[in-house]
């Protein structure tokens, strides 16, 4: 099969697409001919070893120290079961389905495996394979996170990095739930925050959302730099500092920030189920969440998506085609 390998760390040009053995599933796993992926800041981050500080030396250990132990990266993919393993019950060949392997990559290829219990489920007939796939890192990132905050009617709630492929999906999310919604962003993405449902933005260029007074129940970080010594002031009392990025500091800080806060401090949540995602997808169809893709390449670009990815600017997701 044909897929993005890369052996060693480094600028997007370490990535080469070549040819690969063609995986077969286990007895309880999916065979999936892969139609989509995307280029996430994940991969961004394992590709270039870009970790926040301090967490190289715990995260090595998983993804390779000296070279990588996941030579194909791709958290996610959207595509059509091939074959099946013989305990699998619940999907057949032929059924149109998304995925999300997380930290076993492996989405920039041909074909990939999935467990049945994973975190997999039937596409919706009225999404695209593109449009499937652009929710599903940031939005079982946003559905994870909010499983560790009470989001309703009225809940005020604080994106840092509104415009990423999490913020995006968080702003949504929030104001689906009927949250009041905040987005921070920098003001050439202030009306795509607003379109997404966000009632305020603030350019973070141009204004400091923790320097004033203004308090908000929830504060989802989605950049790294709103750790809880610089929000302390800005969360309500008992309210939820959701860190989906955080360097060790704020690692080693998370109980004492908790107790310090009186609320939740965390720099992580909930594994999100396949029935989780099929809820996110079956949102995503219905028109109450809306995929938000920056650019499409194909496979056969993937060096361009990755250096497009690195840049730092891109909205949304970036969606990898696999013809």
């Amino acid at each position: 099969m044909r897929a993005a390998e890369y052996r060693r760390y480094g600028a997007p040009e370490v990535v080469h697409v070549t040819r690969l053995p063609k995986p077969a599933p286990a007895a309880d796993e999916l065979l999936v001919r892969v139609h989509a992926s995307t280029v996430s800041v994940a991969d961004h981050r394992i590709r270039s070893r870009d970790v926040p500080r301090g967490l190289w030396p715990l995260v090595a250990s998983s993804i390779g120290v000296f070279r990588p132990r996941h030579r194909v990266l791709g958290m996610e993919a959207a595509g059509t079961v091939e074959a099946v393993g013989a305990e699998v019950t619940t999907f057949a060949p032929g059924d149109d389905v998304v995925l999300l392997r997380g930290s076993r990559f492996g989405g920039h290829a041909e074909y990939v495996t999935v467990r049945e219990g994973g975190t997999v489920a039937k596409k919706p007939e009225g999404l695209s394979f593109e449009e499937a796939v652009a929710v599903v890192f940031g939005g079982t990132t946003a559905v994870s996170f909010f499983g560790r905050a009470e989001i309703g009617e009225g809940t005020r709630v604080l994106v840092n990095g509104a415009s990423g492929a999490v913020g995006t999906m968080a702003v949504q999310l929030a104001a689906q739930r009927g949250a009041v919604v905040t987005g921070v962003t920098s003001g050439r993405n202030a009306g795509l925050v607003r379109s997404l449902g966000a009632t305020r933005v603030i350019d973070y260029e141009t204004e400091d959302f923790a320097a004033g007074d203004e308090t908000w129940d929830v504060i989802v970080e989605c950049v790294g730099n709103a750790p809880y010594t610089r929000v302390a002031d800005s969360l309500a009392p008992g309210g939820a500092l959701l860190l989906v990025v955080t360097d060790l500091v704020g690692m080693l800080r998370l109980k004492r920030d908790a107790r310090r806060s009186g609320g939740v401090v965390t720099m992580s949540g909930p594994v999100v189920t396949g029935e989780q995602l099929g809820e996110l997808l079956a949102l995503t169809a219905s028109g109450a969440i809306r995929p938000v893709v920056d650019r499409t390449y194909e496979l056969d670009d993937i060096v361009e998506a990755h250096r497009y990815v690195d840049t730092g600017r891109k909205r949304g997701a970036v969606v990898v085609r696999v013809p």
